[in-house]
């Protein structure tokens, strides 16, 4: 066997290279595009053909469907879509991917890209040590066009030749005539080999190669390309696997898409292909089979020109030189009719899949619902909503997920203001008291648990290919996460306040409950401004910021009133001294949590805030 181990290894890395090369492209676009990309897709659902145009455009520009459906996946899992809005920027996803074939159809073979590939990263290297942050992604995003290029011309290189090489490939050539069953088993050789290097464009790659060099026929080769649609479908499957019910329902819709595809085209297989044939002959592309039977026959009637035509070993005054050359050129014209016709089959069999599944978005969404159905949890069980670790495949897209998740966090420790209240009117000792002081206490320890998770997430974020504004974006993130657990620490510290006042059976008259209800309704307005700061940092205004900033100074000044009240009134024996101490602890504590809110709302002015002139400065608490 000519086929060594060393070989072997060239091919894999020749795989890494191709792949490595369309991850840096992918990454290098979505720096350059930034927020533009994400308000793109958050704005796409608005009925079924935008979803389905914005899908195509998406991968086609980062040349991956695996990672638009997880850009997909992850906007459903941060609830900036819906299940039946995500299905149609799926299926427009599955139509994008063709667009990376006829790259590498058109390109791989007329035009021997690997030749200035070198040339081409000599003019994307300086762009990286750009100042500019946009000029930088871009050159990454050339270099990625480079390598994965330079990726595919190594595949062809390396993949093993199976006439050379009998014993490796024997149980390939085995089921290689079996008919309808040849054309399942290689099917589900494109399911297998696409799940193992996740990328169908990679399998398209090396099916590409080893079809144009005639050691498969048509049919098998789109057999491998049918069966690598259903492969490319773990990687989203794999990253909703720690998502929510949502981001797993999109991925199964996902899944369900490309099966459902693949059994009608293999219940119809021979017609269609036939029907691929005919369209390829008649746009004078030539039967695509010819080249498989001109490899076939060169073979059997000529070795000598077969072995040298891929490596065109003859030297050029060898007798036999001019038949090579001829051999050669003939190879290579078909080579790209046919290569060209493979590309036909996955467009027209994506686009024919996508015509029929669009009109029954609907049935998609009941049978995925059926299928992840909606598991129940409690308000107070501990789990974020919106992130989860394994969705981590784009990471600037991935912060519109956790500034969802911050929303849903502040919104779940807003709910403390409201206990802390009502616990100070509770009974001492009562049975109630001692639930409602357990519940805070609940709230206080999932608060603290939600702030570390939201901050590992952007951590892991943050170690990805971000643009300037997406770092200081999560720098903003993980200040406000900070500020809002320690809201839930000064609700929990006004709990234990009240532990201490009934331990030591301290008692409030009527005006300390009446002040201590104005500050939590002032602190309540505040809180509310906070949360609406939240849901929509994008649009954040002055008059917002300003209104927020009035309240924290309202509760400022009235902390300071009640501070000189209680003073007075202590003097005049309205309560008790120890009383007194317990009130102002509380007061001040309500204080403080405007305090927090407040740098909240500096952070969201200072890090989200998109007016480029900001209105005249305004007051600051003190």
């Amino acid at each position: 066997m000519d086929y060594s181990i060393l070989d072997f290894l060239a091919l894999i890395g020749s795989v890494c290279l191709f792949l490595y090369g369309m991850k840096v492209m992918s990454e290098g676009l979505q720096k350059a595009a930034g927020d533009r990309l994400r308000n793109i897709l958050s704005a796409m659902t608005r009925n079924r053909l935008a979803g389905l145009f914005t899908g195509f455009v998406i991968t086609a520009l980062i040349q991956s469907s695996s990672a638009s459906i997880v850009l997909v996946v992850s906007f459903v899992n941060a609830g900036l879509m819906s299940i039946g809005q995500s299905m149609a920027v799926i299926f427009g996803a599955n139509l994008g991917t063709t667009f990376t074939t006829w790259i590498i159809s058109l390109l791989g073979f007329k035009v021997d890209i690997s030749a200035f590939a070198i040339p081409l990263l000599a003019v994307a290297v300086p762009l990286l040590f750009s100042k500019k942050g946009r000029t930088k992604s871009i050159g990454e995003f050339i270099v990625g066009f480079a390598l994965l290029f330079m990726g595919l011309a190594m595949i062809s290189q390396y993949v093993p030749d199976l006439q050379k090489n009998p014993d490796m490939f024997a149980f390939l050539q085995r089921y290689a005539s079996l008919g309808f069953w040849s054309i399942l088993i290689f099917w589900f050789v494109g399911v297998v080999v696409t799940m193992i290097i996740q990328s169908s464009a990679a399998t398209f790659a090396i099916c590409l190669v080893m079809f144009a060099k005639g050691w498969i026929d048509f049919d098998l080769a789109c057999a491998i390309v049918l069966g690598s649609a259903v492969g490319t479908t773990i990687t989203p499957l794999l990253a909703s696997l720690s998502g929510n019910v949502a981001a797993k329902r999109a991925a199964i819709g996902h899944l369900l898409f490309n099966i459902l595809g693949s059994i009608w085209c293999l219940i119809l297989f021979y017609p269609f292909m036939k029907m691929i044939v005919g369209l390829c002959e008649s746009i004078g592309l030539g039967n695509p089979d010819a080249l498989y039977n001109f490899v076939d026959n060169l073979q059997q009637t000529d070795p000598e020109i077969y072995n040298n035509l891929f490596n065109n070993t003859l030297p050029a005054d060898h007798p036999r030189a001019t038949e090579l050359s001829a051999a050669t050129r003939t190879l290579i014209a078909m080579q790209a009719s046919a290569s060209i016709c493979l590309s036909i089959f996955y467009t027209v069999y994506k686009f024919i899949n996508l015509s029929i599944m669009i009109w029954f978005t609907k049935l998609y969404v009941r049978i995925v619902e059926w299928i992840v159905p909606t598991r129940k949890k409690t308000e107070e069980e501990f789990g974020l909503k919106f992130i989860q670790g394994g969705l981590l495949s784009s990471s600037e897209l991935n912060l519109a997920s956790a500034e969802k998740e911050i929303a849903v966090f502040a919104e779940r420790v807003g709910r403390m203001i409201h206990m802390g209240q009502e616990l100070v009117h509770m009974k001492d000792n009562d049975e109630e008291f001692n639930k409602l002081l357990s519940r805070i206490g609940k709230y206080e320890d999932i608060s603290d648990r939600m702030e570390l998770e939201i901050a590992d997430f952007l951590n892991r974020v943050a170690e990805g290919r971000l643009s300037n504004e997406g770092k200081l974006r999560i720098a903003g993130m993980l200040n406000i996460i900070s500020e809002i657990e320690s809201i839930a620490d000064c609700c929990y510290g006004v709990a234990k306040i009240m532990l201490r006042k009934n331990q030591n059976k301290a008692e409030f008259n009527d005006q300390i409950y009446a002040d201590i209800d104005t500050m939590y309704k002032y602190l309540d307005e505040a809180m509310q401004m906070m949360l609406v700061l939240l849901n929509d940092l994008n649009n954040i205004d002055e008059h917002s910021l300003m209104r927020s900033y009035n309240k924290e100074r309202e509760i400022n000044n009235l902390r300071n009133q009640l501070r000189t009240a209680n003073v007075a009134n202590i003097n005049e024996h309205k309560y008790q001294y120890q009383a007194g101490i317990y009130y102002m602890d509380i007061i001040n504590d309500i204080e403080r949590t405007g305090d927090h809110i407040i740098n909240v709302a500096d952070t969201a002015k200072d890090i989200y805030r998109r007016q480029k002139n900001a209105s005249p400065a305004v007051l600051r608490r003190k």
